[in-house]
């Protein structure tokens, strides 16, 4: 029934609020000198640098790099644009990702199944590889797209549709997992099975109508199979 699996990466593989926050500090502790333009700045991209929180409409949980700059760009006129998305593509490889379950054992389990894995993110896919590096589990997956792989960014399910001619896999019999309705939106325009994962910002209620089920974190996914009837 299903013989391959798509991760978003931020929120899905890794606990957005642990691992997204740290960045956004650190990214707002080096373009802001004091506390009043960083709370300038966090109004910007929806973050919140006195309490850490993120706004459910943050640029941050499902938007691009690009999207980022572009929304601190009005706060630094006559910036250079590339810079800043250069600047937060540095930060973001270096930011501390904090897995949202064992994804060695998860994920190692997943593969042998047989499934095929792979990760589409909307972050650049440079940082993508270094977090998956960190976290030691690059060689579970098949392929990994970022946003500037060159082919789109979610909602728009070129990058899952580029995963299945990667490995030959009918979209069908694909399921994309994320946190996100961006990641649900792009697996109902690729025409794939929808998981949606409580390790981000979206709540259930936010995601059950765009989603095939909701699970608390990828570690379900195995069991969700298993209860799903063989076609």
């Amino acid at each position: 029934m299903i013989d391959g699996i798509i991760f978003d990466k931020d929120g899905t593989l890794f606990d957005f609020r642990r691992s997204w926050g740290a960045w956004a500090q650190s990214l707002l502790d080096e373009l802001a000198p004091t506390a009043e333009r960083r709370a300038e700045l966090g109004r910007a991209i929806g973050f919140d640098p006195a309490t850490g929180q993120f706004a459910a409409d943050s640029t941050v949980i499902a938007g691009t790099p690009d999207q980022i700059a572009e929304d601190l760009m009005p706060c630094f006129p006559g910036a250079d644009g590339p810079a800043m998305i250069a600047r937060i593509n540095r930060l973001a490889a270096a930011a501390p990702m904090v897995p949202a379950v064992d994804l060695r054992a998860v994920l190692g389990a997943l593969r042998d199944r047989g499934l095929i894995l792979g990760v589409v993110t909307n972050d650049a896919e440079a940082p993508a590889h270094a977090h998956l590096a960190a976290a030691g589990i690059t060689d579970l997956f098949d392929f990994v797209a970022g946003f500037d792989s060159g082919h789109g960014a979610k909602p728009a399910p070129g990058p899952l549709l580029a995963f299945c001619r990667a490995t030959g896999l009918s979209p069908s019999r694909v399921a994309m997992v994320g946190d996100s309705r961006h990641d649900l939106e792009a697996g109902q325009a690729a025409g794939m099975y929808r998981v949606a994962v409580l390790t981000g910002i979206a709540t259930a209620s936010d995601l059950a109508p765009h989603a095939d089920v909701v699970l608390p974190d990828i570690g379900g996914i195995a069991a969700w199979i298993d209860a799903r009837p063989t076609i």
